[in-house]
């Protein structure tokens, strides 16, 4: 099945078939390696200290 077909068909899903497809799409993409390695250089790098806070962010957003 090509590309364009698996668009197509999803087209015609409903709105609750969509969103089923989504969540198994989003479960599949947190099982690979590439997932898996950034998420934990993501978790190395809160647990470093490298990270923004709330009130840095509150700060920043403020003066947009």
């Amino acid at each position: 099945m090509s590309v364009l077909e698996i668009k197509q068909n999803l087209s015609r899903l409903s709105a609750r078939e969509r969103r089923e497809i989504q969540v198994y799409l989003h479960q599949l993409k947190r099982t690979t390696p590439a997932w898996k390695k950034a998420t934990a250089q993501k978790i190395d790098a809160v647990k470093a200290g490298r990270f923004t806070t709330i009130e840095t962010l509150e700060s920043l957003h403020r003066r947009a």
